[in-house]
């Protein structure tokens, strides 16, 4: 099916609450309450054939709150957010997702996980304003139209919206991917070093639009190689060498000592 068959279907009409963020349409921003764990890891580890990536890591990842994967390349951040994110199965232990098991495969899932990975996925045929239409379409959201152009703008992507994926830049590049997360409703946000690629402003708007998230109950998981972002937004960070973990806490505190022993 070409893709101009399907920009002029009209959307699925999802109506979201009149309370919604103007920042964006996926909820509403919900009363002071205990924070409910969304994501948890437990006794997950990755093997394979003889090497083993990935020593046994559990976490729990609650709405509102952020978790920091940090260390150096090679040290399992990829892999954990990988099985985070359903996308690669543990050897053992096992993930949930609000109670359900971690499948990338189930609607319930996919309409409530929005996953930036590490590798760029793109209709080289479609413009970004058409991929950024086709991820809304897919989840049924209202005025998807006025929607995209306002996460256009938001992403500083506007001027770029006809343009092809071969056509933009590898900031450009990233920025649209962030968008195509930002375009769809999400409870669980997972961020494989989203700050690659660019530049100093547009990595200041990635921190404010993360801290916008967490303030919306949105639950993030963050892999990244910049401990001034997980500084700024993570509420605990998880430091791994050698696919094991080898410091947590408060980022304050795990990147003062981190700052001695050499963690970056």
């Amino acid at each position: 099916m070409r893709a101009e068959a399907i920009f002029s279907r009209p959307a699925p009409s999802v109506e979201w609450p009149d309370t919604r963020s103007e920042r964006h349409p996926s909820m509403a921003k919900k009363p002071t309450e205990p924070r409910k764990a969304l994501l948890q890891l437990t006794g997950v580890s990755r093997t394979y054939g003889e090497r083993q990536v990935l020593q046994p890591v559990t976490l729990k990842l609650s709405a509102g709150e952020c978790v920091a994967l940090l260390g150096h390349n090679g040290s399992g951040k990829s892999t954990l957010l990988r099985i985070a994110a359903g996308r690669e199965l543990p050897t053992s232990g096992k993930v949930t997702f609000d109670g359900l098991p971690m499948d990338e495969g189930d609607p319930r899932i996919r309409a409530r996980v929005a996953v930036v990975g590490d590798t760029v996925a793109c209709y080289p045929d479609l413009s970004v304003r058409e991929h950024l239409l086709l991820v809304a379409v897919a989840h049924g959201v209202a005025d998807a139209r006025a929607w995209i152009e306002h996460v256009l703008a938001d992403r500083n992507l506007a001027d770029r919206a006809d343009a092809l994926p071969s056509a933009l830049s590898s900031g450009q590049m990233q920025a649209l991917l962030l968008a195509c997360a930002m375009v769809r409703p999400r409870d669980l946000l997972l961020l494989d070093e989203p700050e690659q690629r660019l530049d100093p402003d547009a990595r200041r708007r990635l921190a404010e639009l993360l801290k916008a998230e967490l303030a919306d109950g949105v639950a993030v998981l963050l892999v990244t190689h910049h401990t001034d972002l997980a500084l700024e937004v993570a509420d605990r960070v998880v430091v791994l060498e050698d696919g094991q973990v080898v410091a947590k806490g408060a980022p304050h505190t795990v990147l003062a000592e981190g700052a001695r022993g050499g963690v970056r």
